[in-house]
């Protein structure tokens, strides 16, 4: 069973690299994009929409409004700050797990 408890301050990072990927996303596709590719993992969208208007009001998303049908649908796109903040969240995480990676190690062996 996945901890949803590690993954909520990885937020940030997860809708910054699916923008990057997909060019633009409402937010409903980004909670079935992570969902389709983590199986259990579940994003509220009490915990999706006040992290997208936090990227938005600190300039890293531009927001879009299409019609759809008979409804119109907001998309969000990263900004050339948020193309920046993304590579920058990507290679702290990375650091992160190398480090993670080290200490565990040592610790296994130990054990």
């Amino acid at each position: 069973m996945k901890s949803n408890s590690l993954f909520k301050g990885s937020l940030t990072t997860i809708i910054l690299t699916l923008l990057e990927q997909n060019d633009k996303m409402y937010g409903y596709e980004i909670t079935q994009k992570v969902k389709e590719i983590a199986n259990d993992l579940k994003i509220t969208e009490g915990a999706l929409y006040p992290a997208l208007h936090k990227l938005e009001g600190d300039g890293l998303l531009t927001v879009s409004i299409e019609k759809v049908g008979n409804r119109n649908r907001k998309y969000y796109a990263l900004t050339e700050n948020g193309k920046i903040e993304t590579t920058n969240k990507l290679n702290n995480l990375k650091d992160f797990v190398e480090q993670m990676q080290l200490i565990l190690n040592t610790k296994l062996a130990t054990t």
